[in-house]
């Protein structure tokens, strides 16, 4: 049987729901990346290297747990506000946020890098 004729406008919004869901799970996928980042540079590698400065291993890990959580948090209210947008007929551009969390990202990078030539 064929499908009946859908309203362009229908159907990209359908396509824009979809869109957002497959965003925020790449935000908790990211999120949670960075929550297992944090358990291997705080707790596992200072194990495995013997280090004698234990604490930058674990302020960094921990600040990549905390950075994981951000990252969770950030991508389920920002799915939130653009669903309700969609839902008024609203489109929402990214935040400077976005920008925020990015340069969270490098810094941390950059701490991690440190650690490994530093040690």
């Amino acid at each position: 049987m064929p499908e009946p004729h859908q309203d362009p406008a229908t159907d990209a919004t359908r396509r824009t729901w979809l869109a957002l869901e497959r965003t925020q799970l790449a935000w908790w996928r990211t999120g949670l990346a960075s929550l297992a980042v944090g358990i291997g540079v705080g707790r596992v590698v200072p194990e495995l290297n013997s280090a004698v400065q234990e604490w930058p291993y674990i302020l960094v890990g921990t600040l990549f747990g905390l950075y994981g959580v951000l990252l969770i948090g950030y991508g389920t209210v920002r799915e939130e506000r653009m669903a309700s947008d969609l839902e008024e007929g609203r489109m929402r551009m990214g935040s400077g946020f976005g920008r925020v969390i990015a340069g969270l990202g490098v810094a941390l990078g950059l701490a991690t890098t440190a650690l490994i030539l530093f040690s």
